[in-house]
């Protein structure tokens, strides 16, 4: 999963990106050329100029047949079986695909605003207890980004079946 996501975990208002962060969007074209995104159907409405170009776009929705540029799946299920094994994947919003699908989800790469907006709608699933930060770049605002931000990558954190033994000593 890849997103930008505030204090709050706030990452939109009225179908739009809450932040417009020009290194966020280099990182975000960086990691996801060359590979497949996977989105839902308004947040594919949301991209100002359609499919992004050099990646495989997949939509999961319900409701349209297809969308310009774009393979459409009725469920996650569906959209799996035409990955290959080794394709990485970049699930890019919305917030209940990101909900939908974090079970399936094995790292997050999050830029972290350090910034609680005054209007949200949507919202990036809470996701501190059960990811582990192995990576993380800070950068300051400057001239072209209004607050302080941190790309962050999380693994998921292993689940422990049972509690651990107690040690002797």
């Amino acid at each position: 999963m890849i997103a930008a996501v505030a204090n709050n975990r706030a990452i939109g208002f009225r179908n739009e990106l809450i932040y417009w962060l020009p290194n966020d969007m280099k990182r975000f074209r960086l990691l996801t050329t060359g590979n497949t995104i996977l989105m839902g159907r308004r947040t594919f409405e949301s991209l100002p100029k359609g499919a992004l170009p050099n990646r495989r776009n997949c939509v999961l929705t319900k409701t349209v047949q297809q969308l310009p540029g774009c393979e459409c799946f009725g469920c996650w299920d569906e959209f799996i079986v035409t990955c290959s094994p080794d394709e990485e994947i970049f699930i890019i919003g919305g917030a209940s695909l990101y909900s939908h699908l974090m079970d399936v989800a094995d790292r997050l790469y999050l830029t972290e605003v350090d910034d609680t907006p005054a209007e949200a709608d949507t919202f990036f699933p809470e996701y501190h207890e059960e990811w582990h930060e192995v990576w993380r770049e800070h950068h300051c605002a400057d001239e072209r980004h209004a607050h302080d931000y941190d790309f962050v990558e999380y693994t998921r954190r292993e689940k422990r079946l049972s509690p651990p033994k107690p040690r002797s000593r």
